[in-house]
Order: C-alpha cells, then sequence, then structure tokens
C-alpha cells in the first residue's frame, strides 16, 4: 500500500499519542435491574500527527470509546493513556453553539475562559477564522448560519486553543452529502495544516476512507476492534477525485464484508 503522505507538522508519525488497551465499559439499568456492555477489551493505538476513524454498526460503542477518551465517561477496566500537555479537544454531532453569542465570540470562548487578554484572543480568533472561511460571518449569531457553517464555529473553537488531540464525534452526520463533501475536504486542508492528531467517529465508510489514514472497525455491541485497515491513499486528497479510484470501491468493499460479517442477523 501507498504511504500516505504526512500533514505539515506531523513529524515522523513514530510517536504513539494515545494508546488504548483492553478498554471496557458497561452501563447498569437501575429499573431493569440489568448491565450492559457497550464496549469490551478495545485496543488500538494512534500515531502523533494521524488521522483514524472508528466506523461501526450503530450501538456497537464508538462514541462511548470516544467520550472516554475526552473524559467524560470513566472506563470500567482497561487503561489509556493520553500523550499530550493538554486534554483532548471535541466535536460533537450536533454543533454545540452559542446562541447568544456571536461567531467570533463562540470560537474565542475557551479562551475568555482561560483569562486570555483581548488583544490576543482576537489575533488567535482571526486566524481560526480565516483558516475555516468564517472570516465574513464574524459578527453574526448562530440562528444566521446554515447547519455546515455551524459546524465550522464547532470545529474552529476546539482547535482556538491548539490542544494536540481532537476528537470528533459524527460531526457532519447531520448534513446533506453536499455539505458534508464540502467539510470533508475543508476538514482535510485543516488537519494538513495543524498536523492535529485526530479520532473520527462516523457511521458513514465513504466518509472514514475519505478522511482517515487508517479505519478502525468496531463489531455489533459490545463492541470491539476486529480490523485496523491502512487506507491507501496519497495526501493532499480531492474527496471528488479518490472516488474515481478503483482501490477506493474496493476497500469500501472490504469494510461492508466485515461489518456484514459480524450483523447480529447474519449469525441469528
Amino acid at each position: 500500500m501507498t504511504q500516505a503522505a504526512l500533514p505539515q507538522g506531523a513529524g515522523t508519525m513514530s510517536e504513539t499519542a494515545i494508546e488504548v488497551r483492553n478498554l471496557t465499559k458497561a452501563f447498569y439499568d437501575a429499573d431493569s435491574d440489568r448491565t450492559t456492555v457497550a464496549a469490551y477489551e478495545v485496543e488500538f493505538e494512534v500515531k502523533r500527527g494521524e488521522f483514524v476513524c472508528i466506523v461501526g454498526p450503530s450501538g456497537c460503542g464508538k462514541t462511548t470509546v470516544l467520550r472516554i477518551l475526552a473524559g467524560l465517561e470513566s472506563k470500567l477496566g482497561g487503561s489509556i493513556d493520553m500523550r499530550s500537555e493538554n486534554p483532548p479537544a471535541m466535536v460533537f454531532q450536533e454543533a454545540s453553539v452559542l446562541p447568544w453569542l456571536t461567531v467570533r465570540e463562540n470560537v474565542g470562548f475557551p479562551l475568555s475562559l482561560k483569562g486570555v487578554s483581548a488583544e490576543k484572543r482576537r489575533m488567535r480568533v482571526d486566524e481560526l477564522l480565516e483558516l475555516t472561511g468564517l472570516t465574513d460571518f464574524a459578527d453574526a449569531l448562530p440562528h444566521r448560519l446554515s447547519g455546515g457553517m455551524k459546524q465550522r464555529v464547532s470545529v474552529a473553537r476546539a482547535l482556538v486553543d491548539d490542544r494536540e488531540i481532537l476528537l470528533m464525534d459524527e460531526p457532519f452526520g447531520a448534513l446533506d452529502e453536499q455539505t458534508r463533501l464540502v467539510l470533508q475536504q475543508e476538514l482535510l486542508r485543516i488537519w494538513e495544516t495543524t498536523g492535529k492528531t485526530v479520532v473520527f467517529i462516523t457511521h458513514s465508510v465513504d466518509e472514514a476512507l475519505t478522511l482517515a489514514d487508517r479505519v478502525l472497525v468496531m463489531s455489533p455491541r459490545p463492541g470491539t476492534i476486529i480490523a485496523d485497515l491502512t487506507v491507501p491513499f496519497d495526501r493532499p486528497r480531492d474527496v471528488v477525485e479518490m472516488r474515481r479510484d478503483k482501490r477506493f470501491w474496493d476497500l469500501t468493499y472490504e469494510v461492508w464484508r466485515l461489518l456484514a460479517s459480524t450483523s447480529p442477523e447474519r449469525h441469528a
């Protein structure tokens, strides 16, 4: 397979940024007195500057794994080693913009909480507005923005305090296909510029292959990693032109074959 080109600032991608070993998570429902195992002995590593996507069926625990990485859920067993100076930033499926703040204020909100001076905040926010194509909407309130623009705001805010690791939970899942393609291309451009370490959850096989260096495939609940696939496309990538490559469709088939082979219906 072709070795993917490195994004700017990604170094050699030889250093491990995230190490997950035997991660297990269960939820207890007191009403039914029932315990549900959401994720079971999940194991993977992510190199510094690498873009990794996790795909799997609904309810397989992929979002649970991401929330544990983000510190929003506690694990039941296993270990997680997040090798970064700061906690990871996270972008959720639904754009989490504050409706009473302008785009500029939303993007700069994490810096405001940290007490960063107005001048330094303005300079950093201006950089992110330009990077995400939001400069012309800096003073707009969220109700004036499309869904895609709101997600740009969420991405810009996640990047504003320059954390090393970015976690993304199906951020484009609620958008139409054309808007998704546009934002996929924008995200690739931003990642190539910043060299962040990214873990991206998606239910779309196409999206995973478009964005990732590697695709981790999860089984149905209790979810575990059943495959770790290298994506053989050089960077930078064109999200439309990639779909002319036979390897794209061969790999799409391989991922779907893996998902189908573990579906509950297949083994009923």
